[in-house]
């Protein structure tokens, strides 16, 4: 992926950093969403378990005055004014979800830094990532009614489970923008940092998480998300399985060592 591409991935020691920017307003077009494509398929690659050189963290962060003004209308003309509107539109909601889903499935952690406004594409991208960072000025919505679609990328039913059935119909069914503090409270928002070094405190915060024993994150994210959409108690079926099978990795053994040598805090992970 070259330097130039509206989204691209670069790396930031064990941090893998996708980019937004495509100048002025990050407007999702035709090519940031081919563009939005090749970097999670490349982000499978650099997670990838097998790899011992694998990034241990992703951060998605944007170039600009705002994160992202949102989709640009005429994708969506294109698709209305055009043959096989309805087969059109399935097929792109359908690959859009798909990126969605490769974006949680990723094995390790996953950080969206929020640094101003985050309209429709990027706020359903940031909810599918497992912490959402923002500074104090950023806002959202999913402004979609404006041209009478709902949301499709997964945002409903992703703000759903954060913020709960109630908040998400209102914040879709207004299409009004909410500012961070906001969100904050409604549990969709993680952490509101302060705007002056912001960039910097996402970043750390990144790899804060990528210093962590990388396998046992990958346990939590799919115990959590078997809770959250099967119950407490399919997780709990679960945990032989995914969390039996952190006493073989060497960050457990390690840790253990480390934690009886020389007290808690001083481990470090190698991630297998």
């Amino acid at each position: 992926m070259t330097d130039t591409a509206p989204v691209r991935v670069e790396r930031d020691g064990d941090v893998a950093v996708v980019v937004l920017d495509n100048p002025p307003l990050n407007l999702f077009d035709a090519p940031m969403f081919d563009a939005l494509e090749a970097a999670v398929v490349e982000l499978v690659g650099l997670t990838d378990p097998a790899d011992p050189g694998r990034a241990r963290a992703v951060l998605v962060e944007a170039r600009g005055r705002v994160v992202s003004g949102g989709v640009d209308v005429t994708v969506f003309r294109d698709i209305a004014e055009g043959p096989e509107p309805v087969e059109r539109g399935a097929a792109l909601w359908r690959r859009l979800l798909r990126v969605t889903r490769m974006v949680e499935d990723l094995p390790v952690p996953t950080v969206f830094a929020a640094h101003g406004l985050t309209l429709t594409a990027a706020f359903e991208l940031a909810l599918a990532c497992d912490v959402l960072l923002a500074a104090e000025r950023a806002s959202f919505g999913l402004v979609e009614i404006v041209v009478g679609l709902t949301p499709s990328m997964g945002g409903p039913q992703r703000l759903a489970e954060r913020a709960g059935p109630a908040r998400a119909k209102e914040l879709i069914f207004t299409g009004e923008r909410y500012p961070a503090a906001v969100l904050e409270r409604w549990d969709v928002v993680n952490r509101v940092l302060p705007d002056d070094g912001f960039a910097g405190a996402a970043r750390a915060y990144a790899h804060r998480v990528a210093a962590g024993p990388t396998v046992a994150h990958a346990a939590t994210k799919r115990l959590v998300d078997v809770a959250v959409r099967q119950g407490a108690r399919a997780a709990d079926d679960l945990v032989p399985e995914v969390s039996g099978a952190l006493f073989g990795t060497d960050d457990l053994r390690g840790a253990v060592r480390s934690f009886l040598a020389d007290g808690p805090g001083k481990a470090t992970y190698s991630g297998r």
